[in-house]
């Protein structure tokens, strides 16, 4: 059930080109903080304890006070040049959005 509060962004990525993610995460905590967001992990592959993935190096959680303001920083005209440097830089990226839950409750309620 998807709601207008905050909600969470999921990167796990590989880098593909060092200078041009180098170029992205200069400007990038900046940027996405002014559009709502919050870093609130970074992190680099260590191990799978279970399961089977295809894994990525890096993983990236940011806290966005919305749907509307991650938007924001995707359609923002003045990051036109920003975007193309993640892109470019992050190699098979994977980018999950979950709605902040303060309790599994509602994923438990049967029916």
């Amino acid at each position: 059930m998807a709601h207008d509060g905050p909600i969470y962004a999921v990167n796990l990525f590989d880098i593909a080109d060092r200078e041009e993610y180098t170029a992205y995460s200069r400007r990038s905590a900046r940027e996405v903080a002014a559009h709502g967001g919050t870093v609130i992990a970074l992190g680099r592959f260590r191990e799978s304890l279970k399961g089977e993935s295809d894994a990525r190096q890096v993983f990236i959680l940011v806290q966005w006070k919305s749907r509307a303001s991650l938007q924001s920083y995707l359609d923002d005209p003045a990051l036109a040049d920003l975007h193309p440097h993640r892109e470019k830089g992050g190699g098979r990226y994977l980018w999950h959005l979950f709605d902040r839950l303060d309790d599994l409750r509602p994923l438990l309620k049967q029916g």
